[in-house]
């Protein structure tokens, strides 16, 4: 009985049913699922696991512009919506240019100082590909609410800690989804023209995740 007062003096309710329904919408298959899986098949675990909190960083940037309201200018603004959505097309189809025209398939022996390269590169990739997606913005904005209680919803607190709720229930799904397909990354490492042809594969699906996102309404 305290817990539920708890939780409606920080202006959340029925936070249960909102973790069970945030655990279905995360493992709904997506763009964010989609890029994880490359980046663990592709690249091995440690690629997966800095593209997971890249991902879920871009979910945080979203609570925070959800909490301040300015998901609400997304929803009502053709052109804001419209810049962001471009932006983010552009980023996947340049991304999978990239890997196209390098024809990188997997990691090889690289030095610490590659990976440690190749491990930001991973984190900013996930990071700017979430936080360039209108949809997810607009999707927080009506989800939310839902699980707020009616005198708090002009207060940034519930949105904030319903965010963070949701970055880390995606966080641990999303790292079960790498610890399985980076197993596929060991068995791919010892051909390397499999690697080459995941390289290629991988650069296709980020172009056609692009293309998505830029015709979509």
């Amino acid at each position: 009985m305290s817990y539920n007062l708890n939780l409606l003096a920080m202006g959340i309710e029925n936070l249960l049913t909102y973790m069970v329904s945030a655990l279905f919408f995360v493992m709904t298959p997506g763009m964010d699922t989609v890029f994880v899986l490359n980046k663990s098949i592709g690249q091995g675990r440690k690629s997966g696991v800095y593209a997971t909190l890249g991902v879920n960083t871009g979910v945080l940037t979203h609570t925070f512009l959800a909490a301040i309201g300015v998901s609400v200018l997304l929803s009502k603004s053709v052109l804001a919506f419209s810049i962001i959505k471009y932006a983010g097309a552009c980023y996947l189809i340049y991304a999978g240019y990239l890997k196209l025209k390098n024809n990188i398939g997997v990691l090889s022996e690289n030095t610490e100082k590659e990976q440690a390269v190749s491990s930001k590169n991973d984190f900013w990739s996930g990071f700017i590909t979430n936080s360039l997606n209108p949809k997810v913005a607009l999707f927080f904005l009506a989800f939310f609410p839902q699980f707020v209680t009616p005198s708090q919803i002009d207060n940034p607190i519930p949105y904030l800690l319903l965010g963070f709720t949701y970055a880390v229930i995606g966080i641990v799904w999303y790292l079960i989804l790498t610890l399985f397909a980076s197993e596929f990354s060991e068995k791919i490492r010892s051909n390397p023209k499999t690697g080459i042809w995941i390289g290629r594969v991988s650069g296709l699906v980020f172009i056609l995740m692009g293309l998505k996102i830029a015709l979509s309404n």
